[in-house]
């Protein structure tokens, strides 16, 4: 058994010894695993065993995002374009994508709602709530695969070896949902108005990310469309797993390097910001 330990808890900024914070980062991170197994576990059950149609609703967003876009499509209300994929393979495709950096996004504030009552009794790694919500989204993800596959067979779309590589560009996508979400989810626990913004936010930033449209060539929304961050690693995933061309890579990089780098500052400004907002919500 092994011995317990023992931790000293002073009111100096730990980011005077910012060696010792990473230490404790990486000490806490490895400490939680065993409940964030314990936690995703529950969460997972407790989503699919609470509804009627379980699974399905792994299924159904992009599903029907593709029909009514199809339809769209084909009266001439819409305008699409031409898109390397047949449109509704292209649209389930990238719903399936946006489906799941919307759920990274909103992961983080999630955890700490769930565990609001939690957070305030019980002192334990924080980073547990974080670990949990990340395999839950994997595990989610990990459905939604068998409708990409039974979509790709449908359609007889031939995939290149590059697929392979697809998951790189998936995880980056989730990370920077994480990165986002991490960054407002303590001012959320205390806020609704922040999960209420994120619900608009999303809503509007779906229609400015290629899900539904190809990228526009030319033109002020062709920028706006360009400079959103997940327009990259969106379509970098789209196009390793249907072509070899990569029309994105540099900005692929240049995003996944800006998330990763703001991934570990996010995390710090998360353990530092979550004992003042548990002091708040306690009193």
């Amino acid at each position: 058994m092994k011995p317990p330990v023992e931790k000293i808890y002073t009111p100096e900024s730990s980011l005077k010894h910012p060696i010792r914070l990473f230490q404790q980062m990486w000490e806490d991170l490895l400490a939680s695993r065993e409940l964030a197994w314990r936690l995703m576990v529950r969460d997972i059950n407790s989503q699919y065993r609470q509804s009627l149609l379980g699974v399905s609703w792994a299924f159904l967003p992009p599903i029907i995002m593709a029909l009514g876009f199809t339809l769209a499509n084909q009266a001439s209300v819409i305008q699409i374009g031409k898109t390397d994929l047949p449109y509704p393979a292209y649209v389930m495709f990238s719903t399936v994508l946006w489906q799941t950096f919307v759920e990274s996004l909103n992961a983080p504030l999630q955890a700490l709602t769930q565990a609001k009552s939690l957070l305030a009794k019980v002192n334990f790694p924080r980073e547990a709530l974080i670990l949990a919500k990340l395999g839950e989204i994997f595990f989610n993800f990990g459905i939604k695969i068998i409708l990409i596959i039974g979509l790709f067979i449908c359609f007889q779309i031939s995939v290149n070896w590059t697929v392979i590589l697809a998951p790189i560009a998936i995880i980056h996508l989730i990370f920077l949902g994480l990165f986002l979400g991490m960054l407002l989810a303590p001012l959320g626990l205390l806020y609704q108005d922040i999960s209420r913004g994120l619900t608009l936010i999303t809503g509007l930033w779906l229609f400015m990310t290629p899900v539904v449209y190809p990228v526009p060539e030319s033109g002020l929304f062709s920028n706006l469309v360009k400079l959103n961050p997940v327009t990259p690693l969106l379509v970098t995933a789209r196009e390793l797993t249907t072509s070899t061309q990569l029309s994105q890579l540099t900005e692929f990089w240049i995003v996944s390097a800006l998330t990763f780098f703001g991934l570990i500052i996010t995390w710090m400004f998360f353990r530092l910001a979550m004992p003042f907002v548990i002091e708040r919500i306690s009193s």
